[in-house]
């Protein structure tokens, strides 16, 4: 029972990190009803930023002051990522306004590749290190509930706190502030919005925001625990099967789905895979995605579309 647990709170904890990366792609899709690939870049640009600001900013204090050069680091890389929101409506998504969903999709390909390569101009390409002080050491709980305990990671759990206490801050802005429940509406029903009075232009431009706010705190958060290098763009490869079960268009979607994701990869993993081989890890998510795709392919939150003719 013991074992079993500490698999499901390891699944737990990595879910919330896929929910993290999920929340990306569908806080840009609800707005402007863009698949964004670029969300992996994203993730990739904002780790560098945050790992190159860190350490210039603590070479030039000396090496001694690493908490206050993380402090500044993270508000010059959230200053970075606001300003790549800005730049991509304005020289992109503006223009392409009303367009077919293919070509928006392939804008988002082409922003992807453009973001990785200027990371890769401005803060270099060889393999970085965030330290932000979560402790990586493993600690023993519950020795007294269950004989030996539970084993946890604390990084793992710090990560996952992390991540949770940002969704439910998401969550507390679309339902409680004007700013959200624009988005809502604009995220609804993009001509009803703009009849209203609703800009559509600002509202892209705080979307986009608030996803590079997202993958800011994704690309800290696995730039921690695998180091920032230039496979952290492959992390949303990771969360797309968890956006298909959650469906594109929900929030709590993506939260679930993260969470269904962690369990089952970790489950499947320490019981399924020595009776398979071992791998089954890698693949598990997708072929649950495949089935959804089959058979609910809104996902499970998703809203059902119905084409009337």
């Amino acid at each position: 029972m013991a074992f079993f647990l500490e698999t499901l709170i390891g699944g737990l904890m990595a879910g919330m990190l896929y929910s993290l990366v999920a929340l990306g792609f569908v806080l840009i899709f609800k707005a402007s009803g863009v698949f964004n690939f670029a969300q992996g870049a994203m993730v990739l640009f904002a780790a560098l930023a945050m790992a190159r600001f860190s350490e210039w900013i603590n070479a030039a204090l000396g090496g001694d002051s690493l908490v206050f050069a993380n402090v500044v680091a993270f508000l010059a890389a959230g200053v970075v990522m606001f300003v790549v929101a800005w730049v991509i409506e304005r020289l992109v998504l503006r223009n392409l306004v009303n367009q077919e969903g293919a070509t928006l999709l392939m804008a988002t390909l082409g922003i992807a590749y453009v973001l990785e390569g200027i990371g890769q101009t401005l803060f270099g390409s060889e393999i970085y290190k965030i330290d932000v002080g979560m402790p990586k050491d493993p600690v023993m709980m519950l020795d007294s509930v269950f004989e030996g305990g539970i084993l946890i990671n604390k990084e793992d759990f710090y990560a996952a706190l992390i991540s949770a206490v940002l969704v439910v801050l998401l969550t507390l802005f679309f339902q409680k502030t004007s700013t959200g429940r624009a988005l809502r509406a604009v995220a609804d029903d993009h001509q009803a919005a703009l009849s209203i009075g609703i800009p559509l232009n600002r509202i892209w431009v705080i979307v986009w925001c608030v996803a590079g706010l997202v993958a800011l705190v994704a690309g800290i958060i696995w730039g921690s625990k695998l180091g920032v290098q230039f496979s952290l763009a492959t992390v949303a490869l990771r969360a797309l099967p968890v956006v298909i079960l959650g469906g594109l268009t929900s929030v709590p979607g993506a939260i679930i789905g993260g969470l269904i994701i962690g369990v089952g990869e970790k489950l499947s993993e320490v019981y399924i895979g020595p009776m398979v081989g071992g791998g089954i890890e890698i693949w598990f998510a997708y072929m649950l995605a495949l089935v959804f795709l089959l058979f609910r392919p809104q996902g499970l939150f998703g809203e059902k579309i119905i084409d009337r003719v």
